[in-house]
């Protein structure tokens, strides 16, 4: 199964983008399973770099690492500039993304999950 997960929110504040990646990283963890995450929105800091989180608080940039490692993840570069994050800012293994290939990536998935 391919599922592409759209993430809307920003990393702390709700649990929106938390839950979210704790389905894309059990997922990716399947075989069988192929996962690609697209942040957009505010769920574009989520793959800002150097997150400093309180001891015992979950930590989306480590969310992040563990889809990236078996899947892909792929930021708004429009949604990037917004909010003055450059490509070097980004975690290892993210990229900035286009419209196009999220459209691309919307043609390749079996199930399109929106957080």
């Amino acid at each position: 199964m391919k599922t592409l997960f759209l993430i809307n929110d920003g990393p702390y504040g709700s649990e929106r983008s938390y839950n979210a990646l704790r389905l894309a990283g059990t997922l990716a963890g399947k075989e069988g399973c192929e996962v690609k995450v697209f942040l957009i929105g505010d769920g574009a800091v989520c793959a800002k770099s150097g997150q400093k989180v309180p001891e015992g608080f979950y930590n989306v940039q480590v969310m992040l690492g563990k889809v990236i490692r078996k899947g892909e993840v792929g930021v708004c570069g429009t949604c990037m500039t917004a909010r003055g994050i450059a490509d070097a800012e980004l975690i290892e293994g993210a990229h900035r993304n286009t419209m196009a290939e999220l459209a691309d990536w919307t043609e390749w998935a079996d199930k399109v999950l929106v957080f």
